[in-house]
């Protein structure tokens, strides 16, 4: 009969808690565009299983690669992606503005871009469990290990569909304009952890990061609406 510690089961199910909301909070970014989580969701999820997958297989020895490696590549996707956002809510507010605040429809999706950019955040975060997962099986914990990261990933799953439909009610210039903060926030923050930044409060720092990010977005569209596309000028 297998046994289980307490702490061991409560250790591993608030990291996985506190990692992977990052993740499901970059899902919905990802997909404030078009609505649909789907192609966010399956790169995030491809991300935390080849994770998974490496650890299981070498142990120990996946942590012999690089983060760095890692934290510059979400950085860079969501960079990229950051401005393909950006340049899309800057659509939706010029299109409410000439149609009087009226609805507009998401945009097509655009697939490799969320999906690649939810590898690579599934990944990074997924790589900062394992560490502590890993520690815990290494202390004869691997059952309880196992068990607390599984129980803290269905409840997240859990939650993420209960806040979907809720999200979706959002007028879609605040939500572009909220993920697009949030997707530059991550990258700015995951740029500097490569960097070596050891940035004050952790990951609590992408609270004012965030708030920055928005304001810096929002004035940039501010700028951006005061020029006129091409064609929407008078022939």
């Amino acid at each position: 009969m297998i046994g289980f510690d307490v702490g061991a089961l409560i250790v591993a199910f608030v990291v996985t808690v506190l990692e992977m909301t990052e993740v499901v909070a970059l899902v919905f970014a990802l997909s404030a565009d078009h609505g649909a989580v789907r192609h966010g969701a399956l790169g995030a999820t491809a991300g935390v299983a080849v994770v998974a997958v490496a650890a299981a297989g070498v142990g120990a020895a996946f942590l012999a690669v690089p983060h760095e490696w890692l934290l510059w590549a979400s950085a860079v996707v969501l960079a990229a992606f950051g401005v393909f956002l950006f340049r899309s809510t800057l659509r939706t507010y010029r299109k409410e503005r000439a149609s009087r605040g009226a609805p507009v429809a998401p945009g097509p999706p655009r697939v490799i871009p969320q999906f690649v950019g939810g590898f690579t955040v599934g990944a990074v975060e997924a790589t900062e469990v394992v560490v502590v997962l890993l520690a815990l099986a290494a202390a004869g914990q691997a059952g309880s290990a196992v068990v607390g990261a599984f129980a803290g990933g269905a409840c997240l799953v859990a939650a993420a569909a209960l806040v979907h439909e809720r999200i979706r009610r959002v007028k879609t210039r605040w939500l572009k304009l909220g993920a697009t903060g949030v997707v530059f926030s991550f990258s700015v923050f995951w740029a500097g952890e490569a960097l070596g930044v050891h940035w004050p409060g952790a990951d609590l720092v992408l609270v004012p990061i965030f708030a920055a990010a928005v304001i810096v977005v929002r004035a940039a569209l501010a700028v951006g609406l005061r020029s006129v596309p091409p064609s929407a000028r008078p022939a």
